[in-house]
């Protein structure tokens, strides 16, 4: 696979590192876990993510598969010298903890790659390493308010307060980022024989996620009137329609062959000039026109009238419906393990070399004794970091 003789060292927790660390697993890395083991990753826990399969937390199995544990107490003197053993030997670490932590660890980027110059060393935060925000705490929904959009996130239709978004946008955006960083970082490796340090905002990755709504901001200097913006209301074939069974159908591209295609279809060509025209107050005589048109059929019935146009469109579907949808079993995006739980596929598909996805999970340190052995420690330090780790089971069963 593309990443076979990688390794990775994953500090983090919850969702945007792991997500990462996770991906390069799934393409052949070896990915080492580091938990604490009187307070290991969050994400096993049923009370705080109560949906399970086969006795794991859903978002567990689904960000932590393929990878190794080794249980370390990076405040024990045994705990650090195991994880500085451990950075002179892997070619990328990620980690998560607020600005000024691993330094205080003593495992920051200028400690490791010290001893191990060509470490790749990635760190994703609030806000990033630097600035005014740096201190601030804050996790996806924070970032995504500060980066302004949750203020342009509303119903197109009628007077509404900002939405939460579906999905955790600012973790996952500076997933992708984080990993995009480090693979650059270890491409240049191959020249340099040097790593780099990647500093990785989850503010900053949803600013760069924007170009196309910054036009009011970068060119007028203001907030943007969202009903007379394109991709906020204002364009009638990049808006969501209600019908008359109370779903909803979605229009998605305003290119000149789908307008026509539209509104020849239902027997309004005359919108059809200036729907093609700049967003705005000339759309929203058409914008009424397919409201009041959508609420006159049911769903299922408009999902028969689009059949065969060349219309971007799609019914507004629960996230239940699109996960059993025929298109995502056939690309592989859910598949079921021998024990029939449910995994996200790889969307990063290759012809040669695809993902092979291990599906297995660690338990809390269950490769501890197996890492240690290949670091050069003391054996007082290796004794201290077992007793620990055993101890951890036998008190709390953590698994």
């Amino acid at each position: 696979m593309k990443l076979d003789g990688l390794t990775v060292l994953d500090l983090s927790l919850f969702l945007p590192g792991p997500a990462a660390t996770q991906l390069m697993a799934d393409h052949g890395a070896r990915v080492i876990k580091v938990e604490n083991p009187r307070a290991p990753e969050p994400t096993r826990s049923a009370a705080a993510f109560p949906w399970q399969q086969g006795g794991q937390t859903v978002m567990f199995r689904n960000t932590q598969r393929g990878k190794e544990s080794i249980a370390l107490d990076l405040k024990t003197d045994a705990g650090k010298a195991a994880l500085l053993a451990l950075a002179k030997q892997v070619d990328v670490v990620v980690e998560a903890f607020r600005p000024g932590v691993a330094k205080r660890l003593g495992i920051d980027y200028e400690t490791l790659s010290a001893e191990n110059p060509g470490l790749v060393y990635c760190s994703i935060s609030a806000f990033g390493q630097t600035g005014p925000w740096r201190d601030k705490p804050a996790h996806d929904t924070a970032t995504v308010a500060a980066a302004g959009i949750l203020d342009v996130t509303r119903s197109p239709e009628g007077n509404s307060g900002p939405a939460i978004i579906g999905v955790p946008i600012a973790d996952m955006l500076s997933s992708y980022l984080a990993l995009s960083g480090v693979l650059m970082a270890l491409h240049r490796r191959h020249t340099t024989g040097r790593g780099d340090f990647v500093d990785i905002s989850m503010f900053e990755s949803v600013l760069a996620a924007s170009p196309n709504i910054l036009g009011p901001v970068f060119g007028g200097g203001q907030a943007p009137d969202r009903l007379k913006e394109r991709t906020h209301g204002g364009n009638a074939m990049l808006n969501v329609y209600e019908t008359a069974d109370k779903h909803y159908v979605a229009l998605g591209g305003g290119e000149h062959k789908f307008v026509e295609a539209l509104f020849t279809g239902l027997g309004r060509p005359d919108f059809i000039s200036a729907v093609t025209g700049p967003a705005g107050e000339g759309h929203w005589p058409a914008i009424a026109f397919l409201r009041e048109t959508f609420r006159t059929r049911s769903r299922e019935e408009w999902e028969v009238w689009f059949e065969g146009r060349d219309i971007c469109w799609s019914p507004v579907v629960t996230l239940e419906e699109a996960w059993r949808a025929d298109h995502v079993q056939e690309r592989g995006m859910r598949f079921q393990d021998e024990a029939g739980n449910d995994h996200i596929g790889s969307a990063i598909k290759f012809t040669d070399e695809p993902a092979q996805i291990d599906t297995q999970l660690p338990q809390v340190g269950a490769d501890t004794a197996k890492i240690i052995a290949e670091l050069d420690l003391t054996e007082t330090d290796r004794e201290a970091i077992l007793e620990v780790d055993d101890s951890n089971v036998r008190t709390t069963g953590k698994s």
